[in-house]
């Protein structure tokens, strides 16, 4: 592509001429980006300011779209006494210069929930405030040019039925007619949704800020922050040039400035800002015709050729995101950056470029009125990082919003019910910040946004594992488990084995929707521990480690069900005080003031901020020992006899029951050793400090050579446990969910009172309008990954929380949600797979060993 043919009118253009030609894209724009555009150096405030404040109940730093919106959700929830702070003009940093295309597709469906929350709340907020967010409905598609991404948009379209979105596919013929300006001959399929657009990026800020005033809130422009001082009360001395703000909660939306605004607070945020192009086009033809009818142009999404378009005044404006991506400011971003643009290099999105231009052909016959290359921040795995900073009392992060004009709306509904109400009306847990631990670390957070920056139109397969920021946390045993043929995973920065091949030249798997290599191999594991005897790293698994006088009546508070006496082991929920869930958490007791909590060790860190929050001060030590306890788990009929050889301890059935605990020696270490499996089969827990894995590991190898031992990987064990109809979190188990529809009312202790025993039992009495299922599906090739609708009668009715394949029953499995009528045995519904229906059968008892003899024995 000879990029001398391009005619390039503007790019000498000065920062003011950008602003305006970014400021004019149609009618009803932000009269204020104009005003700061012709303005001299000292620029105009659009605040009529009060007196600046002493104290606020909430501060949010950053007045970009993120912010204003967050400060508008506190205000018109009824935090009134809320302060936004602005080092600048609001917008300054990414928000002026975004391309604002709207949309509600998303990898989480809360996500895209909240992102269709977001579009619907332009009209109101440009009712509020009488200023208008410049909002085209114009609708939109996203277009697949191969069979793969045809298959991605069947996957979509299905979440979408269960999550109420009005999205369905249209013919590329009629994509073509509503779109003139694409050729079709590119293209396979269409998926058209109505509340695609775009809107005025200064247009929104402006009206989300006007509208928070109008609320009762105020903002503060030319204000930076300089300073964060929490004192030991937990409020916050906000201190700025103008006076210092003591506040009950500081909120970190500082965008480009986020790194910088937690470090004030001694936070780290792995944010990266990059640099991100698109171009605005000069005017054509086709469109002006258009136009003159009173007709716009849909917006566009093209998956293979990594670009996002639609129509810019009477051109048209196409963006993309580099193969290779270009961070910016590593170190740090300037103070005094603000409404500024970076120079542009064509080069880098040439590839994109001669794409775009051959499936839009429009768009290489005109000339190119504006480039604009902006700095945005991206996340490590391209999410939004919101919520409670866990380690920090009263201190709150929204940051990482890339796609801030999709989501920002979200967000701040989010953030504000979360800081009123005490948790968010949807599970957030993709948004959620402390999905990420001390792993991540700023040069992590840089290789990690670079790589989903790469990968913004890049399918992920559910067996797939990305390439970048691995090793960063591993366990004394990875290069064994690698040398034995492992393919890793990675789960909260933790390396862990999925599967295992038949030695490291082996270890390879292709990423696909369907059955892929792995198949054979995790049905060998299976059968090993079905039959024999099995191994599995358990380092992934949280370890939360209370003590003291005060701990049984404090985890009797927080904890719905009952505790264990001493050397006992229980299954408990753990809910909010609106009832829902907030863990499934395997409690011990070790002796009468020691406890220790197994759960998950993604969530890890959620459960620390929960725990730190109703902890009380004094009477109970509290310590997260999730990277301090190693071990390995043994399962299958021969796992007794393994143990029996390299322990002096008794274990037998007597001496050694099922949800038994004790603190020990086996293969010559000290443990803590539980008789509990979650394969289904009899088994145990070993737990070590990382020190002694190496021996553990070494006297059970030994001690299983002659025994058929095989080590299995989290694949083999998450098909195991939905032949159980054993839920997990984040999936099956999450926040959108009360204990009578998940099944987990069974385990709560009524007799008590624990954190929402009343909003459970006025669930439970109420009797639930869904439930958790186990379901067999009729497939032979594929299986359910998540996410798919559940229909009858050819309408959604609930939706798939898991899946997979069950080896030891040879049937696809999953579990889901579905109405209570719904939720008895044999009742047959229709599950979406990639555009297909099949029959998926109804369980509501596990069809393998259904009593649990395999794990009492």
């Amino acid at each position: 592509m000879d990029l001398s043919t391009i005619s390039l009118t503007q790019l000498g253009l000065v920062d003011s001429d950008v602003f305006r030609s970014l400021s004019e894209r149609s009618s009803g724009r932000s009269l204020q980006v104009k005003a700061i555009a012709s303005s001299s150096p000292k620029r105009t405030t659009m605040t009529a300011e009060k007196q600046f404040p002493t104290h606020a109940r909430a501060v949010v730093i950053g007045g970009g779209v993120v912010g204003c919106s967050i400060l508008f959700h506190l205000a018109k929830f009824g935090w009134k006494d809320s302060v936004l702070l602005e080092r600048d003009e609001l917008t300054s940093g990414s928000s002026w210069h975004a391309a604002g295309q709207i949309h509600t597709i998303s990898s989480d469906p809360n996500i895209s929930r909240l992102q269709g929350y977001t579009i619907n709340l332009y009209k109101e907020i440009e009712e509020t405030s009488g200023h208008s967010v410049g909002l085209h409905n114009t609708g939109g598609f996203y277009l697949a040019s191969n069979k793969t991404w045809y298959g991605y948009l069947k996957r979509e379209r299905s979440k979408a039925r269960y999550m109420g979105l009005d999205q369905e596919f249209i013919s590329v013929k009629e994509a073509a007619e509503r779109h003139p300006l694409i050729d079709p001959s590119h293209y396979l399929a269409a998926l058209w949704d109505p509340l695609d657009g775009d809107v005025d990026p200064s247009g929104v800020c402006y009206a989300y800020a006007k509208s928070a005033r109008v609320h009762g809130a105020q903002y503060y422009t030319h204000t930076p922050v300089i300073e964060t001082r929490q004192r030991k009360d937990g409020t916050w001395d906000v201190v700025t040039p103008k006076g210092t703000i003591n506040a009950e909660h500081v909120v970190n939306a500082a965008g480009l400035w986020a790194r910088e605004a937690g470090k004030l607070a001694g936070v780290t945020m792995p944010v990266q800002p990059m640099e991100h192009h698109y171009l605005i086009t000069e005017d054509i033809p086709q469109i002006m015709e258009r136009m003159a009818s009173g007709k716009r142009l849909p917006a566009g999404i093209d998956y293979e050729a990594n670009i996002y378009f639609r129509q810019e005044r009477n051109g048209m404006l196409l963006g993309t995101y580099e193969p290779k991506s270009t961070p910016w400011k590593v170190s740090g971003t300037p103070m005094d950056f603000g409404h500024e643009l970076l120079p542009s290099d064509l080069e880098r999105i040439a590839d994109r470029l001669e794409l775009a231009f051959e499936r839009v052909p429009a768009l290489g016959q005109v000339g190119i009125k504006t480039v604009v290359n902006g700095p945005f921040t991206f996340g490590p795995d391209g999410n939004p990082m919101i919520g409670p900073v866990p380690g920090l009392q009263n201190y709150w992060a929204a940051v990482g919003v890339m796609a801030g004009f999709c989501q920002g709306g979200g967000v701040g509904r989010s953030i504000a019910e979360w800081m009123i109400e005490g948790e968010p009306s949807i599970d957030v847990w993709a948004m959620d910040i402390s999905r990420f631990g001390n792993f991540a670390t700023a040069d992590w957070g840089t290789v990690k946004s670079s790589e989903n920056y790469e990968r913004r139109f890049v399918m992920t397969f559910p067996n797939e594992t990305l390439p970048k920021g691995r090793r960063q946390k591993t366990t004394a045993l990875y290069d064994r488990l690698v040398a034995k043929g492992a393919v890793m995973g990675v789960s909260f920065g933790l390396e862990h084995a999925l599967w295992f091949a038949d030695g490291p030249e082996d270890a390879h798997e292709e990423p696909t929707f369907e059955r892929n290599r792995s198949h054979d191999y995790v049905a060998r594991e299976i059968e090993s521990v079905r039959t024999g005897v099995g191994a599995i790293e358990i380092a992934n698994y949280s370890k939360h480690e209370f003590a003291g006088p005060g701990t049984r009546a404090f985890l009797d508070h927080v904890l719905a069900g009952k505790l264990p006496k001493p050397g006992r082991i229980a299954l408990t929920p753990m809910l909010t005080p609106k009832g829902k869930l907030y863990g499934d958490l395997t409690v011990a007791c070790l002796s009468e003031d020691r406890f220790m909590l197994f759960g998950s060790g993604a969530a890890q860190e959620m459960h620390r901020r929960w725990f730190e929050r109703n902890l009380p001060s004094e009477g109970v030590t509290y310590t997260n020992r999730s990277d301090e306890l190693h071990g390995l788990a043994i399962s299958g009929p021969k796992s007794k006899e393994l143990l029996s050889r390299i322990t002096r301890e008794d274990v037998s059935h007597k001496a050694f029951k099922f949800r038994d605990i004790r603190e020990c020696v086996v293969g010559d270490v000290p443990v803590i050793l539980s008789r509990l499996s979650f394969s289904g089969e009899l088994g145990y827990e070993i737990y070590c400090r990382p020190q002694f894995l190496i021996r553990l590991f070494e006297a059970v190898e030994q001690a299983g050579g002659d025994l058929g031992l095989r080590f299995y990987g989290s694949r083999a064990l998450m098909s195991m446990r939905l032949e159980k109809n054993w839920g997990v979190w984040t999936m099956d188990f999450r926040p959108d969910f009360d204990a009578a529809e998940s099944g987990l009312a069974a385990f709560i202790d009524w007799n008590k009172d624990f954190i929402g025993k009343e909003a459970a039992a006025k669930a439970r009495d109420a009797g639930p309008a869904r439930k958790l299922v186990g379901l067999m599906i009729n497939v032979d090739d594929r299986d359910v990954v998540g996410d798919e609708a559940l229909l009858k009668a050819g309408a959604a009715v609930g939706y798939i929380s898991s899946g997979g394949y069950g080896h030891r029953l040879k049937k696809s499995l999953a579990l889901g949600y579905v109405p209570v009528e719904l939720a008895s045995n044999g009742t047959v519904l229709d599950v979406e797979i990639d555009g297909q229906m099949f029959p998926a059968e109804v369980m509501v008892e596990p069809l393998y060993d259904t009593n649990g003899d395999a794990m009492r024995s």
